[in-house]
């Protein structure tokens, strides 16, 4: 059984835990997020399945489907189910009003298809992942391959609207690009500090090229922040 490396991992499973026995019942359809933190909260959501809780799960990437069938998690697809009760999911950076940054783990389209498809959204995060403001980590834009330079030509112009000036946009594996579950490149923009999430969010629709963004805004509901003493907050704004 993998066991906790770091006081990080150790908040982690934090979080994951206190998640799983605040919203998590039996007979729940759920989603199950990508990245790290998400991937101890399944592995903790196995215990508990194999303890008697009846849930089934929609993984949010392949990473996430492999480490739930590992941990003996009953799944579903998206396709055949209409609505989730609750999803559980980690961030990247999330702020105190629950705007996130996502897609470091390439998973941000399927994270949000899963998350949109939720009666609720929960934010699982270790304590070092709470920012003031965001875009220190690198914003992920999922992108189609073809015209992606084009796509990122665009996108500086859209950040340009917004203040921003040559902003760094890096096709995200270089010369061997990543390729999402869905067969797209991710560019990551390095923006430094996003000073109006809510108004950059529905930009991104109005390029063709741009499948989907790492921006997550007004989709999360709550958020549990794990601590490395196995402590954990729930946040409700």
């Amino acid at each position: 059984m993998l066991q906790p490396k770091t006081n990080q991992d150790k908040a982690k499973i934090a979080a994951g835990r206190k998640a799983i026995a605040t919203y998590f019942r039996n007979d729940m359809r759920v989603g199950l997020g990508s990245g790290t933190t998400s991937h101890w909260m399944v592995r903790a959501l196995g215990e508990e399945v194999k303890k008697g809780l009846r849930i089934a799960g929609v993984p949010t990437s392949n990473a996430t489907r492999a480490v739930a069938i590992e941990a003996g998690v009953p799944l579903l697809d998206l396709n055949d189910v209409t609505e989730l009760e609750v999803t559980l999911d980690g961030p990247d950076e999330v702020d105190r009003q629950g705007r996130m940054i996502k897609g470091g783990g390439a998973c941000l389209l399927w994270e949000k298809m899963v998350a949109r498809a939720s009666r609720r959204m929960v934010c699982i995060a270790d304590d070092t992942k709470i920012v003031e403001t965001l875009g220190r980590f690198p914003l992920p834009i999922e992108v189609i391959q073809f015209g992606w330079r084009n796509t990122a030509w665009q996108l500086r112009k859209l950040f340009g609207e917004f203040g921003f000036a040559e902003v760094p946009i890096i096709r995200r594996g270089g010369d061997n690009p990543v390729i999402t579950d869905s067969g797209n490149y991710i560019l990551d923009c390095h923006l430094k500090a996003i000073g109006n999430p809510d108004g950059l969010a529905p930009r991104f629709n109005e390029i063709p090229g741009v499948v989907e963004h790492g921006l997550f805004v007004g989709i999360a509901n709550e958020i549990v922040i794990g601590h490395a003493d196995g402590t954990a907050d729930v946040l409700v704004y």
